[in-house]
């Protein structure tokens, strides 16, 4: 009995249309007595309004209406949607309601507009009804729920039209109101009146793209307890949006209560839970649940070997997903671009770009069209392994195919070549980068730097950490430190030390390697004191020295120091690991420098 009242709460459009019909001729002719108040006026508006349609004039033209304008009330109006002397269409009353509306003299009240409402819902005029209650939303404004469902019960007439909570709720609902249309829903159900079928359906759709996903699991759980038949759509949305976040175990919870609401889970269910374990790294589970969707007589489809195989590439597992992938094969299912895709990248990352190439000529010979993520991936593996020519065969290859070569493509390319020392095709292709309108990006900046410093060009180094500065880019730490380190290697200490000011002032914490770049360029000068000073500096901002700190140090007092020095800090090399084996070091060697005999 509880599962028929529940379900009796919920209604299709379609199963009262025919009710409808019967209903609204009489709905809105009934409710006082004839004659009534306003008769007259009533009756004399009604025919200005038949004579101004009948011979097509805009009702401002009409001299009767011209001159009772200003001494119309809403009251008349509602009287004239209520009662509807003549009668008049729907359409007529309608179209007269609007004009009102555009009249400097006249103002609607909530009143006047839920009454229109009410009869553009018996008269099955919804789209009108919709357009109407968006008008009053947008005028209202947001936390108006209460104030319009209140105003909708005090002038809803003997026979109403249940529709009208649902052109209520899709209203607030379509004009991104989400809040006034779960109150409205609220309302709907503690006043005992049925929620359509539609406006549930339309509202979660809202609550699921406005709201965050768990509060749109409770909402849903809600719209179920209430009656609204349960729908896999909204299970396998919201399993979806929880798998995004990686929040499997919410994920698990919707899946779980699919059941437990009669239904059966699709393979879209299995494959949605599935890809959230594989993103969370439990592939394990995702190969569980393939086991359980076969035993429950479904099939995996593509997508489902195509998210384990993604699983196993993530976890390096190449030789699994190689396997998994001729298995998919063997059941006569046809890989597409996605499953190629991620198997040639996870080869390209594993440094195995000859098993990527075949897999890519696999693909074509299956007429699998490739995309510009298949070209990228290709394009990176080759670079890695810094086959730069067939790099740039496979760009002039996706241009031939109708693809553009796009931002990853570029700085992908630069860095290959930056990597293997050719600066000038680095250059050729940042130029053509440019000339294609696409900006260089912090990485292509950072690549191009790189290569500059170990081509030992410091100085144009040093003008691109400019360029990328005035792009707006903010360089790392690391190629702040390259810079510096390449200026120390060139001798020019002190512009090292103003790059260190620079990275400083723009928030940065050197770490140690920026340090131990400085000194190092300090201890080849020898300057042995500048070098002690930087170390004490360093201990100061809490920068810890580490064993290559010690090390340049001790390297420098021997190239720089006395036999003595070099005696004991030689053989001390690699050995000294902190501050307070070195600074004994030290105090020994100006010890004995002291114990000397002076000549």
């Amino acid at each position: 009995m509880a599962v028929k009242l529940k379900k009796a709460r919920t209604l299709h459009f379609h199963t009262l249309i025919p009710q409808l019909t019967h209903l609204h001729r009489s709905s809105f002719s009934s409710w006082s007595p004839y004659p009534y108040k306003d008769h007259n006026i009533l009756c004399e508006i009604s025919e200005a309004i038949r004579n101004s349609e009948a011979k097509k004039l805009d009702y401002s033209q009409n001299p009767f209406l011209r001159r009772i304008i200003p001494t119309l009330t809403p009251r008349h109006v509602t009287n004239l949607i209520t009662l509807n002397p003549l009668p008049l269409s729907p359409s007529s009353l309608l179209s007269f309601f609007n004009w009102l509306a555009s009249q400097p003299t006249f103002r609607h009240t909530l009143h006047s507009y839920c009454t229109m409402l009410h009869f553009l819902c018996s008269h099955l005029m919804f789209p009108q009804a919709h357009s109407l209650l968006c008008f009053l939303i947008s005028r209202k404004g947001t936390d108006s729920a209460s104030s319009i469902f209140s105003t909708i019960l005090q002038t809803k007439p003997p026979h109403h039209s249940i529709f009208v909570f649902d052109v209520l709720i899709c209203a607030y609902a379509d004009s991104g109101f989400v809040p006034d249309a779960i109150q409205c829903f609220r309302l709907v159900k503690k006043h005992g009146f049925m929620v359509p079928e539609r406006a549930c359906g339309n509202l979660l759709r809202h609550v699921m793209k406005l709201e965050p996903v768990e509060c749109s699991w409770r909402f849903y759980l809600e719209v179920l307890d209430w009656g609204y038949p349960a729908k896999i759509y909204f299970f396998n949305a919201l399993m979806h949006e929880f798998c995004k976040t990686c929040d499997i175990r919410n994920a698990w919870l919707v899946f779980d209560e699919i059941s437990k609401r009669g239904l059966r889970p699709t393979v879209v269910s299995f494959n949605t839970l599935i890809s959230g374990y594989c993103k969370t790294r439990n592939v394990a589970e995702g190969f569980r649940l393939k086991s359980v969707m076969e035993s429950e007589g479904l099939c995996p489809d593509v997508f489902t070997f195509s998210t384990l195989i993604h699983g196993l590439c993530r976890e390096g597992r190449l030789d699994e997903a190689n396997l998994l992938f001729d298995q998919m094969r063997e059941r006569g299912l046809v890989a597409n671009g996605f499953t190629f895709t991620i198997l040639i990248d996870g080869q390209c990352k594993d440094g195995k770009v000859d098993l990527a190439l075949k897999y890519f000529q696999m693909m074509l010979a299956e007429g699998v069209r490739p995309d510009l993520v298949t070209y990228n991936a290709l394009i990176n593996g080759l670079c890695k392994v810094g086959d730069l020519k067939e790099a740039r065969k496979l760009v002039n290859e996706m241009s031939e195919r109708g693809l553009k070569a796009d931002k990853i493509t570029f700085t992908t390319l630069i860095d290959g070549c930056c990597k293997y020392g050719d600066m000038e095709s680095a250059f050729e292709i940042k130029k053509r980068m440019i000339e294609e309108g696409i900006e260089l990006d912090a990485v292509a900046f950072t690549a191009l730097i790189s290569g500059l410093c170990r081509d030992g060009r410091v100085n144009d180094a040093e003008r691109l950490l400019r360029d990328m500065l005035s792009a707006g880019f903010k360089p790392d730490d690391a190629t702040y430190t390259m810079v510096i380190d390449c200026f120390c290697k060139k001798g020019d200490v002190k512009m090292g030390f103003k790059l260190l000011k620079e990275m400083q002032s723009g928030g940065h914490l050197p770490g140690v390697v920026t340090y131990n770049a400085l000194m190092n360029g300090l201890c080849k000068q020898g300057q042995m004191k500048n070098a002690k000073m930087l170390l004490d500096a360093m201990l100061n901002l809490g920068v810890v020295p580490n064993d290559i700190t010690f090390n340049i140090l001790l390297d420098g007092h021997c190239k720089h120091g006395s036999a003595v020095d070099f005696d004991i800090f030689n053989s001390e090399k690699g050995l000294v690991t902190d501050y307070a084996s070195y600074t004994a070091l030290v105090n020994e060697s100006n010890k004995r420098s002291k114990d000397r005999p002076k000549k």
